[in-house]
C-alpha cells in the first residue's frame, strides 16, 4: 500500500486525511526504521508494507467505532500501534501507552516529541500492575498482537470504565480465542458486542477486530500477578 493507496483506502471509509496527517504519517515511518536499526521494534520495514500492515491496520478499529475526545490506554503498543496512528487521525484523543520494555518506552517519548502530539504519554510499566493502580480510569483499552485473549482481558478490562470499551486486534486464531476467553470476560465485567472479521492482504493474512462493551465493574481480585494470569487464564 502505497500513500496515494492508503489516502484512498481511508476516504472509502470516510477519513480525510490532511497534509499535516500525511506528513505526521510520512515522519512516523522515518522515525521508525532509523529507530530499529538500533533496536527490534519491527520486522516490518518495506515502506507500502508499513502503511498497510501497521498504520493502516492500527485505523481499521475506527471503522466500527466512533473515536472522538475519549481517554484511551494502549496497552503493550510495542512500537505504537494501534494508539499513535489512531492520535494521528483522531488528535483530541488523549492517549497513554503502558509497555514493560523501557527501550520502546524511550523510542516512543522521542515519536511523540517528533510528531508534536499532545496529551500522550508514555509509560514503563506492567500491564497489571498500572492496572491495579489505576482502575476503571479509560473510556477505552487497545491491545494488538499481545497476548491471548484470555491472557489479555484480565490485563485490559480492568482499566475500563463502566461503559467503556475494550478493542482487540487479532489474527487468525481469532474464533478460538474468544470461545476460551468467554469466560473470563463475563467474570471481568465484559460483554463481546461485535466482531469483524476481514482479511488484509489476502486469505492467509485474515484478522479480527473484537470489540467488548463493559457492561459491569471488575471484580477487585482483579487483575492477579501475571504468573498467576498465565499459569492458570480465567
Amino acid at each position: 500500500m502505497n500513500q496515494e493507496q492508503f489516502i484512498q483506502a481511508l476516504l472509502e471509509k470516510g477519513i480525510t486525511l490532511t497534509d499535516k496527517q500525511l506528513q505526521q504519517f510520512q515522519t512516523y515511518y522515518e522515525t521508525l526504521i532509523e529507530w530499529n536499526e538500533k533496536m527490534n521494534l519491527t520486522a516490518i520495514t518495506q515502506k507500502e508494507d508499513v502503511y498497510l500492515k501497521h498504520f493502516y491496520d492500527s485505523l481499521t478499529i475506527s471503522f466500527d467505532y466512533e473515536f472522538s475526545n475519549q481517554s484511551l490506554c494502549d496497552i503493550g503498543a510495542g512500537a505504537g500501534f494501534p494508539s499513535i496512528p489512531l492520535k494521528i487521525v483522531y488528535p483530541e484523543l488523549k492517549i497513554t501507552i503502558v509497555d514493560s520494555l523501557t527501550k520502546r518506552i524511550t523510542f516512543l517519548k522521542h515519536l511523540i516529541e517528533v510528531l508534536e502530539l499532545e496529551h500522550v504519554q508514555a509509560i514503563s510499566a506492567r500491564a497489571e500492575e498500572y492496572a491495579l493502580k489505576h482502575r476503571e480510569s479509560f473510556d477505552v483499552v487497545t491491545a494488538r498482537a499481545v497476548a491471548r485473549l484470555n491472557v489479555l482481558d484480565e490485563l485490559c478490562l480492568p482499566l475500563v470504565k463502566h461503559e467503556g470499551c475494550f478493542i482487540t486486534l487479532k489474527g487468525l486464531k481469532a474464533q478460538e480465542e474468544l470461545k476460551e476467553a468467554k469466560q473470563g470476560i463475563d467474570k471481568l465485567g465484559g460483554r463481546v458486542v461485535k466482531k469483524v472479521n476481514f482479511n488484509l492482504t489476502d486469505e492467509n493474512d485474515r484478522r479480527c477486530n473484537i470489540y467488548i462493551h463493559k457492561v459491569k465493574l471488575t471484580p477487585k481480585q482483579y487483575p492477579r500477578a501475571f504468573g498467576q494470569i498465565k499459569k492458570k487464564p480465567l
